[in-house]
């Protein structure tokens, strides 16, 4: 089976530069201990089917993407490719994120490969929605 990739030009695969950028409100997230919190007031990059959100640093251990899917659900993954440690990218129309780099590993949200070079899965964080939070477990 054929799975779609995020659409990145040869340089941009080359260089394993992704299509998903921090968010636009520094502010709008806080690590506390091993949970990541998203105020997604201030998280407006999450607001439409298939936005997301890369977060480093700031007390991470690892780069967290986050993102929502077609039907309202929040996901949330550690930003490395299992192939060659790349970013991740959502694939918008589908149930699946990509990386951003010449393997185009294709990967499911529950982290499973689908297609690719990669050889294994990717860790998958829960996501509980609160209050208009987000908390993911990081542990």
């Amino acid at each position: 089976m054929a799975y779609q990739v995020s659409k990145r030009n040869i340089f941009q695969r080359m260089l394993g530069k992704p299509a998903t950028g921090g968010p636009a409100d520094a502010g709008c997230w806080q690590v506390e201990g091993s949970r990541l919190h998203i105020d997604l007031a201030r998280a407006g990059e999450l607001a439409d089917p298939y936005g997301a959100i890369s977060f480093v640093g700031e007390g991470l251990a690892h780069p967290v993407l986050v993102m929502r899917d077609g039907q309202g659900n929040y996901h949330a993954f550690e930003n490395k490719c299992a192939h060659g440690g790349r970013r991740l990218d959502p694939v918008a129309g589908t149930d699946t994120v990509c990386c951003c780099s010449m393997g185009k590993a294709v990967y499911d949200y529950d982290g499973q490969v689908l297609a690719g070079s990669a050889e294994g899965p990717i860790k998958v964080f829960p996501v509980t929605t609160e209050n208009g939070r987000l908390r993911i477990e990081l542990a």
